[in-house]
């Protein structure tokens, strides 16, 4: 169930985050994970004044927000999920941020598509920050090539972004992306989710990725007998 109250209690964290670290909060975006949670699970939040929402996939998200943004035209998008490079062009036309470019193909994938649009969503290139195999994200020593390409490619890559290991400290990877955006001269961090968002704001996240604390826990899948 969506929780309006939650999110006030989220801003205030944020806020006092920001604070330890001498920031101004309103430099940090709560982008409200709304993957696998419909329409009506979201309007709470519209009425609360949320407006930056993520979505996972290119489908569910197309199905989903168009009625949305009709009726609030002020909404923006993010999508942070893997991409495939077939996927471009649907998502140029749908986020106005896109959180996961990984690889040289989704890069030239990406500007083709918004070279025929005439449309330039902010991109976030995600760096595979912990060496999970299992993950999607560049390579460390992969970065400064990709990046390269991006910029090339005219893409506007205007952060970073990354997802810690699993029940681990997140600090250090928080870190460790931070001193990457700062090498490569890029703003935007994307960094930090419903478990760990403060600790990410006081490594100076930029945008925070909040789901569960938000709209409860995902329903878990049972199987069937």
């Amino acid at each position: 169930m969506t929780d309006t109250n939650a999110r006030a209690t989220i801003l205030a964290e944020i806020a006092a985050a920001a604070a330890i670290a001498r920031r101004d909060p309103r430099d940090v975006t709560l982008i409200a994970v709304s993957k696998t949670h419909d329409a009506a699970a979201i309007e709470p939040l519209l009425a609360a004044g949320q407006r930056v929402f993520g979505e996972n996939r290119v489908q569910e998200a197309a199905a989903k927000w168009p009625p949305v943004r009709e009726r609030h035209p002020d909404v923006v998008l993010h999508g942070i999920g893997q991409l495939q490079s077939n996927k471009a062009d649907e998502a140029v036309a749908l986020f106005d941020a896109i959180h996961a470019v990984d690889r040289p193909s989704l890069v030239d994938a990406l500007a083709r598509a918004m070279d025929r649009q005439g449309r330039r969503p902010d991109c976030f290139v995600q760096v595979n920050i912990g060496d999970e195999p299992q993950k999607g994200g560049c390579a460390l020593p992969e970065l400064p090539d990709l990046l390269s390409r991006a910029r090339a490619a005219d893409l506007p890559v205007v952060g970073l972004m990354c997802v810690p290991p699993a029940d681990v400290e997140a600090a250090p990877y928080f870190a460790l992306l931070a001193k990457l955006a700062r090498d490569h001269r890029l703003a935007g961090l994307s960094m930090g989710m419903s478990a760990d968002f403060a600790t990410a704001v006081t490594l100076g996240a930029t945008h925070v990725r909040i789901g569960s604390a938000l709209f409860g826990e995902r329903p878990r899948m049972v199987p069937a007998a």
